[in-house]
């Protein structure tokens, strides 16, 4: 029997025009590096995918590149081309035969792509400003009729989507990649009207936003979700302060959204810059565009009463990323009245009781900055 405080995580709810989740639960997008060379999603990442898509009422999967020259990690997925359309149909329907709604998360790497994923290692961006770090490729900027062609490619991927069975797509317009390198002031130094003052930084967001929507109310036949998630803010200066990001979300909370997901390592994490503020970066956002457009909340919620504290600030819905690798089946525990069990620190010799993928172990293990708790 469930302990009757956490009802509130478990209440359905009504997302966009025809889609009942079936709680307030979410698996968060993240990259397992486990598709195969070619782009086809693996066996042992499908797996992955429906050991952890039994509780939650919606599963976004790792992001998926939109053109060729837009792969992001080894052993991404792709959505670049028609022949394309089976593989990511097997992940769909993996995911919603165990109950939960699919939403494929859309993206394209710009200056953050590994060279030698890309052809004639030709990294692009906004702008020719490299990322902040050592040994990173200068981009080289892209041509304003190469501007325009991956718009329409996020809108190509966004028909596959909807051809392989998704409940809707993710823009992924965070975590410093191409659409968040066009809004951002570091990124993208442009003197023409996709860059330069505030407002012309928004333009390629919107303009990917508009194309995606435009897509949807051509082929879906269905229903179709259309999310964006965004980080709200960069430590480079110049660069995206929290009172750019209070405009970017007013900006797509005008866009008739079906939810807004922010991107945060902890989600009480408060404002750097930009705003003189005391409370959580989530709190501003949820009190700015809450009423407008649904928000889903993120970051190093591990218990039942994290996701409850957070599911209270009044944000729609609660989304985990490493709890569900360290524990799949999290969501059921909770249901059960069985919280208590949850496993919040990963064993290093649980891999295949967890059904987690060889490279996405590898990368845990070898990275505990980034996955507390490696026992």
């Amino acid at each position: 029997m469930m302990n009757i405080k956490y009802a509130p995580l478990f209440e359905s709810f009504n997302i966009g025009k025809g889609i009942q989740l079936k709680n307030r639960i979410v698996m968060a997008p993240m990259t397992n590096f486990s598709s195969n060379p070619d782009g086809i999603v693996s066996d042992e990442e499908v797996k992955y995918y429906e050991r952890r898509s039994n509780g939650v009422g919606m599963v976004i999967t790792a992001c998926t590149y939109v053109t060729v020259n837009g792969k992001g990690f080894h052993g991404e997925f792709g959505g670049d081309r028609d022949e394309m359309i089976p593989s990511l149909r097997r992940l769909a329907s993996a995911i919603k035969e165990k109950g939960a709604k699919a939403i494929l998360q859309i993206f394209h790497g710009g200056r953050e792509v590994p060279p030698e994923l890309v052809p004639n290692r030709d990294v692009v961006s906004a702008s020719n400003i490299p990322s902040e770090g050592e040994g990173k490729p200068v981009p080289r900027a892209l041509t304003e009729t190469e501007v325009e062609s991956i718009i329409r490619d996020f809108g190509e991927t966004t028909r596959r989507a909807i051809e392989a069975g998704y409940d809707g797509v993710e823009i992924h317009g965070a975590n410093g990649y191409l659409i968040q390198q066009f809004f951002s002031p570091h990124s993208n130094r442009r003197k023409d009207r996709w860059g330069g003052t505030l407002e012309k930084r928004l333009t390629f967001p919107m303009a990917v936003v508009d194309e995606v929507k435009k897509v949807v109310a051509a082929y879906a036949k269905e229903p179709f979700l259309v999310g964006y998630r965004f980080s709200p803010e960069e430590p480079e200066t110049p660069g995206i302060t929290m009172a750019d990001t209070l405009a970017l979300i007013d900006a797509l909370a005008e866009k008739d959204l079906d939810y807004l997901h922010v991107s945060l390592m902890d989600f009480w994490s408060t404002p750097k810059r930009g705003v003189v503020e005391t409370r959580s970066r989530i709190e501003i956002i949820q009190e700015r565009v809450g009423d407008r457009v649904p928000v889903i909340g993120v970051g190093s919620i591990y218990s039942a009463d994290d996701a409850l504290k957070a599911l209270e600030t009044g944000v729609t819905l609660i989304a985990l990323a490493r709890e569900l690798i360290i524990d799949p089946e999290w969501v059921q525990k909770v249901e059960q009245g069985r919280e208590s069990e949850i496993v919040t620190k990963i064993n290093k010799n649980h891999q295949h009781e967890l059904d987690v993928p060889d490279p996405l172990w590898k990368a845990i293990i070898h990275s505990p900055g980034w996955f507390p708790g490696v026992e």
